[in-house]
């Protein structure tokens, strides 16, 4: 149903209205990427694998959180990276993607770096989906911690699209638990399915009834991850009874509990 791990949707899909359609194989031909978590202080090793790269006749995303310097956040911009690679490699065609750039320019700037007239692109997560160059093998991320699971593993995603071996650095100093439990995670898969998984441990699962989209969970007693086979069984014996007995005439107390449970948010049961 989505390529991108939201624990409300993959919560759903357990226990709601939702069908599923397992896809869990990689296309043809690709190689799994290799991630490894990097301190930023160790940036060089990232300058010297682009070269490295480049001088094979490959290409690099380097992408950082903000466009442009913050003074309220500790983190690396867009802007800033872009005239530090770009002195740091010297003699390679650095480019620069963010999403305050006019649409014209946006569009020759990949249409540049899609061409190979450019060897490094220094981004935000404007890359994040919907660009495919198997060219590139290098992806850079910076201050990883500061992402959610999910985007890093779209980014991720933007390279090792071609028959090449393709690297993922997450460059971070994690000051959370949630943040180095995420990095764990990239550094330890690159399966969607149990990146899905951890995400919805880290942050919750929100709410089937209601808005939600992580943190608190509904059930009182089960554990979605835990008891996904018995939560899976019950969702088939509800489908089976409501078949037979749609507006469970025939199991007051059942209707009665079922009113007491959902109340107002009986409406949610109708929304998918």
């Amino acid at each position: 149903m989505t390529a991108t791990p939201i624990p409300r949707t993959y919560a759903m899909t357990l226990y709601g209205d939702l069908e599923v359609s397992t896809l869990d194989e990689m296309p043809p031909g690709r190689i799994p990427v290799t991630t490894r978590h990097l301190a930023m202080r160790e940036l060089q090793a990232a300058f010297s694998l682009i070269r490295q790269e480049v001088a094979a006749g490959r290409q690099a995303f380097v992408v950082a959180p903000l466009v442009e310097e913050s003074d309220k956040l500790e983190v690396t911009s867009a802007t800033e990276e872009y005239e530090r690679f770009r002195a740091e490699l010297a003699g390679l065609r650095v480019g620069l993607m963010h999403g305050q750039l006019r649409p014209g320019e946006k569009d020759a700037v990949m249409h540049e770096f899609r061409d190979g007239d450019l060897d490094v692109l220094v981004a935000t997560t404007v890359i994040e989906v919907g660009i495919d160059i198997p060219n590139v093998t290098v992806m850079v991320i910076l201050d990883a911690d500061r992402f959610g699971l999910s985007q890093l593993h779209q980014l991720r995603g933007r390279v090792g699209r071609g028959r090449d071996r393709a690297t993922c650095l997450l460059m971070a100093d994690a000051t959370t638990d949630e943040g180095s439990a995420r990095l764990a995670a990239m550094v330890a898969t690159t399966d969607g399915f149990r990146l899905a998984e951890e995400d919805l441990r880290i942050r919750g699962q929100g709410t089937v009834f209601g808005t939600r989209q992580a943190g608190i969970k509904d059930l009182k007693m089960a554990d979605i991850l835990r008891d996904a086979p018995l939560l899976i069984e019950a969702r088939r014996e509800a489908f089976a009874l409501v078949e037979k007995d749609p507006g469970l005439e025939r199991h007051s107390a059942m209707a009665a509990e079922v009113r007491a449970l959902l109340g107002a948010d009986v409406d949610w049961l109708f929304r998918s």
